[in-house]
């Protein structure tokens, strides 16, 4: 059976993703999203389910820069999960008792309105995941009276509820991104998404211009555009892109084109279906119609 690989441990808000996906494989838990990354890239695992993008923190970085490398990863698919957290204890313990909480720092800083108000007396520690910390908590001396965390790790562990759907923001969002080794594309559905990462040559005066006039002319629309640190020097930056449409497009293979003639490097990362399903809005002269009539007067022009 085959295997996917996914930011764990047990019971993190990346397992109840892929749990949504209902991939028929084995699931298999990485400590990080680096090494969740390279076991794809390496044939450890067939694939790897990592999160990207969060409605209220913006970009996963570990995921954008790992990614951004291109060594031999396609994204095939996305999946996208409400952000619901819960304040989870151990049977028998009051709101009174708790005094120390565990979670990790996005848990944290999306619960923070919700802890002041409701827990002002408690000290909160940023540890590195929400399953961890509620196998933290499970364990009486531990010191740590409450995780929050999600749904799915507290139940594992016979925790119990405090207080459920705890969120600052509660439509807050988490993407996920399923990525293997580079195969064929998936074919067009017309509501998909391409992924890349683009190198300017140099820093200089409407470099990110030129990039951007390269969707504008074609009318490729951009729902995500993120500046990442190349990790060479001080102020060197390449650009992490979601745009709307897909390779087979003939407007967004136009754009390609475009962004390969400008660009140092253009990292292609895969063009897949949207989780939402929405259907890409394509403006007038930019549908496949219109470009096959633009390369039929061509044609005729050169006889």
């Amino acid at each position: 059976m085959a295997t996917t690989g996914y930011l764990g441990p047990e019971g993190t808000f990346t397992h109840q993703a892929l749990i949504n996906l209902g991939i028929d494989s084995e699931y298999r838990p990485f400590a990080t999203v680096p090494e969740t990354l390279e076991a794809a890239r390496s044939g450890v695992v067939d694939a790897a389910l990592v999160p990207i993008e969060n409605s209220v923190e913006g970009g996963v970085s570990a995921t954008l820069d790992t990614l951004a490398r291109g060594n031999g990863l396609r994204i095939t698919a996305e999946v996208t999960l409400p952000v619901r957290f819960g304040v989870y204890v151990r049977p028998g313990t009051a709101a009174a008792q708790v005094r120390r909480v565990l979670t990790h720092p996005h848990a944290y800083a999306q619960t923070r309105e919700w802890l002041i108000a409701n827990l002002p007396h408690a000290e909160v520690t940023e540890g590195g995941s929400t399953a961890a910390a509620a196998v933290t908590v499970a364990d009486p001396g531990s010191g740590f009276d409450a995780a929050i965390c999600a749904p799915i790790a507290a139940e594992r562990l016979g925790l119990s509820a405090l207080a459920e759907g705890v969120a600052d923001n509660p439509d807050a969002v988490t993407r996920f991104v399923l990525v293997g080794r580079p195969a064929a594309v998936p074919a067009p559905t017309g509501a998909d998404k391409t992924t890349l990462v683009a190198y300017m040559y140099t820093d200089r005066p409407g470099g990110l211009l030129e990039i951007l006039e390269q969707f504008a002319s074609r009318g490729v629309n951009l729902s995500r555009l993120e500046s990442r640190p190349t990790k060479k020097s001080l102020g060197e930056y390449c650009f992490s892109i979601d745009a709307d449409g897909h390779l087979q497009d003939p407007r967004v293979a136009e754009a390609l084109l475009g962004l390969h003639r400008v660009c140092q490097r253009v990292v292609f990362l895969g063009s897949y279906p949207r989780a939402d399903g929405r259907r890409t809005e394509i403006p007038r002269g930019a549908s496949d119609d219109d470009h096959d009539t633009a390369h039929e007067w061509l044609r005729s022009l050169r006889g």
